[in-house]
């Protein structure tokens, strides 16, 4: 009852706000005219040219949230609360993954396995044109990114400090992928295929119809991207008996094909020039099928070897994503007066197994075979309604409402025995844990320029009902809790080529389902478990932002700092036999501090450049975890680190492009140590024979450098570990477009997604 009369609240609350905003306007003069664009230099095109001319006086100076003020060379756009980045110039995108476009983009680092951050913090969240999806959550989420294709992805949002239009999940921030769209009316088409080394390929094919009131478009693409990998894992650890020190060494090795293939269709209709209906269908596959090879050894304090152990496997995953959506979009007297309501249902699921044999040298044992699979199923179900309302005075409103359903199911059998033929149910691998998060959330924000300053104000409600059922050991739990999130910009401009932006946050990150799961899983050399315990972590965001364009040139330099509460992080401990248990504890506090340093422009007529680094401090306090101390955590630990990325481009002639890219991702702390910097290079040149043909030849990593490393040094525990991931590749690729384009009659943008 109680969250039955948050909800209801919550949907009143969201209902009169847009009760009373179209009442207002309707009272309003229908030809009240819309904010501008904030005005950019003169030799900077516009991203979009306006209906009519811009207004003069106050509502010339708005800044809105999606409104773009200049174009740079490289498709670098900004505004009061986001910057965006085109990647059509990126050669990683014509041949690589959405992950490898993503190392390209400041503020974002890509580590060996796979996984974003911004700005150091891993607690990212990422949309696919302003919505969540269930492919990119959770334990597989990167290697969804790695799987999915960049060139179905137009450009990328980078939202580290987002209003209050947003979702607050995700501490460190929003990035959102922006699909391709059609905008013209005609008909077009593109193949796109590229072969590389060891065995790697993609293709893709895209189609497009568009007329005055239809729009529709498909895509199809496969990739086949072999994977091969090799660890090592040192660890040293006191006997709790004597104290004295023994050791252990792990080496494993992974590899075998990943195959991914991807289909979307979509369709517009207008029903008249202010009424859009709209549906996709979308599904994504990949599986990996690996043969896998782990050899442990151990060594007493003496450095005698108490225990080898062998292990070779085989190792499959199959994972597969189907999702659906329909919107109406409509547009009211006024301009840029717009409701848009979306539902969308999304499935994923998700099949693992691993079965692999233990063979122990010493002591001489008998050989023991393991079983381990798993089916998740993951569905998420959403409602959003956005309405967007210009004010008087160059005033905008806007506000919506917000439910999301996830519901989860995680089955995990384990199988053990001397063989295959006669393994039975292992106890400590079976389980069945079903989760179930439903968040109910209305927002507004409120955007309005007083002279130099443009001020956009929000508020965010949340009601969050999470059920947790360990089926296996009956264990039931769950929260509730209702949040406010409050946001904060502040735009000031000096000039058309200058302004400062200030800006506040309140976010959280909210603990990953398996995370609460309480089951103890135990293997041979390590173990996990979930806390059903786990509070959200809540972060507040300051940033202070000085930007600076003229013409083809942009600088950037952003302050920033995030005090971090209840931290979700892992904890590990020696359970006995070297084996190490990794569970979960909300760390006291943490807090980050750093500045930014963006440029982009030319140094040459035909020589362009782009450069980000990132300098900043991060600080953990887990002085609240209990047995903290004695895990090597101790009261703080900080650390400075250094990261950034430089990219080269020279147009040596009207059809021939080279390009290289360097990242660095920057040193890591962690709760009992550190994960190190390490360097990416990437190489490319594009032959365009003619404006819809062209050859591509990309090279990724040429010096073999992309490795991983991580150190934990604590009284309890000191691990070394390496990897080591075989993505060292050419690629050589064809792409082909062709069709015939008119200009579509002039509407409403309805393009523009209304966000989180």
């Amino acid at each position: 009852m109680g969250l039955q009369r948050r909800a209801s609240g919550l949907l009143a609350a969201a209902t009169a706000a847009l009760v009373s905003s179209a009442h207002a306007q309707s009272q309003a003069p229908a030809s009240q005219p819309a904010p501008a664009a904030t005005p950019a230099p003169a030799k900077v095109a516009p991203a979009k040219a306006p209906a009519k001319a811009a207004p003069k006086g106050p509502a010339a100076k708005t800044v809105e949230g999606v409104t773009v003020t200049g174009a740079s060379q490289n498709g670098l756009r900004s505004s009061i609360d986001r910057r965006s980045y085109g990647v059509a110039n990126d050669l990683a995108t014509t041949t690589g993954s959405i992950s490898d476009a993503l190392k390209n983009i400041p503020s974002v680092e890509v580590d060996v396995q796979g996984n974003v951050s911004l700005r150091g913090d891993t607690n990212v969240t990422i949309l696919v044109d302003g919505k969540p999806s269930a492919m990119f959550r959770g334990a597989s989420a990167a290697q969804a990114l790695q799987s999915m294709p960049a060139d179905s992805i137009e450009r990328v949002e980078v939202i580290t400090n987002p209003s209050a239009q947003f979702s607050p999940e995700g501490s460190a921030g929003i990035i959102n992928l922006v699909t391709k769209q059609v905008h013209r009316v005609g008909r077009s088409a593109s193949v796109r295929a590229n072969v590389g080394t060891r065995g790697r390929e993609n293709i893709g094919v895209s189609g497009a119809y568009s007329s005055d009131r239809i729009t529709l478009s498909g895509d199809l693409g496969a990739r086949r991207d072999p994977q091969h990998s090799s660890n090592t894992d040192d660890r040293t650890f006191p006997d709790p008996i004597t104290g004295l020190a023994g050791s252990s060494r792990s080496r494993s090795t992974y590899g075998g094909p990943l195959n991914q293939w991807n289909a979307r269709v979509s369709g517009d209709y207008d029903l008249d020039r202010a009424t859009r209906l709209s549906a996709e269908l979308r599904h994504n596959t990949f599986n990996f099928d690996a043969a896998t090879m782990q050899a442990f050894d151990s060594f007493g304090p003496t450095g005698a070897l108490d225990e080898a152990i062998n292990q070779t496997g085989h190792f499959t995953q199959d994972r597969s994503n189907t999702g659906g959506q329909a919107s109406y979009r409509g547009k009211f007297a006024g301009d840029d007066h717009t409701l848009v309501v979306n539902l969308s249902r999304e499935q994923t699921d998700e099949r693992t197994s691993n079965n692999f044999t233990n063979v122990t040298e010493t002591p001489v044992a008998p050989d023991v075979f393991q079983s381990i699979n798993a089916h998740n199923t993951l569905n998420q179900t959403q409602f959003k309604a956005d309405y967007n309302r210009p004010m008087a005075e160059g005033g905008r409103l806007k506000a919506g409402y917000d439910l999301r359903i996830d519901d989860n199911d995680y089955d995990n059998v384990g199988l053990k025995g001397l063989n295959a033929a006669t393994a039975g149910p292992d106890p400590v691998q079976t389980n069945l844990f079903l989760y179930r998060q439903t968040i109910n959330a209305a927002y507004a924000t409120y955007e309005k320029p007083f002279g130099d300053w443009t001020v956009l104000g929000g508020l965010r409600l949340e009601d969050v009902q999470l059920d947790l059922n360990q089926m296996t050991s009956h264990q039931v739990s769950g929260q509730n809790y209702f949040k406010a999130y409050p946001s904060l910009h502040l735009a000031y401009r000096f000039a058309d080529e200058q302004q400062l932006i200030l800006s506040y946050s309140h976010r959280v990150q909210r603990p990953q389902p398996q995370d609460l799961n309480p089951f103890r899983f135990i293997g041979p050399f390590s173990a996990r478990e979930g806390n059903p315990n786990l509070r959200p972590q809540q972060t507040d965001s300051f940033e202070a932002g000085y930007q600076y364009r003229s013409a083809g040139t942009f600088y950037l330099g952003t302050l920033y700092y995030r005090n971090n509460e209840h931290g979700v992080t892992d904890v590990v401990s020696e359970i006995g036999n070297g084996v190490l248990l990794t569970t979960k504890a909300n760390l006291a506090s943490s807090r980050a501090a750093g500045l930014e340093l963006v440029a982009n422009g030319k140094l040459t007529k035909t020589l362009s450049y782009n450069v980000s680094t990132n300098l900043y401090w991060n600080e953990i306090d887990a002085s609240g975890i209990p047995l903290g101390p004695g895990l090597g955590f101790g009261t703080t630990r900080s650390a400075f680190a250094v990261g950034g990325r430089a990219s080269l481009s020279w147009q040596a002639t009207p059809k021939d492009l080279f390009q290289i890219n360097v990242q660095d991702n920057a040193k890591r702390l962690l709760p009992q140590g550190f994960a190190e910097p390490m360097v990416l290079t990437f190489l490319g040149y594009r032959h365009k024979f003619s404006d819809s043909l062209s050859a591509v030849v990309t090279v990724q990593d040429p010096f073999n450098s992309y490795r991983f490393r991580q150190t934990i040094d604590s009284p309890t525990l000191k691990q070394r570990t390496e990897g080591r991931g075989s993505i060292q590749a050419a690629f050589v690729g064809l792409s082909w477009s062709f069709g015939a384009f008119t200009k579509r009659p002039q509407t409403f943008d309805f393009g523009q997604s209304p966000g989180g």
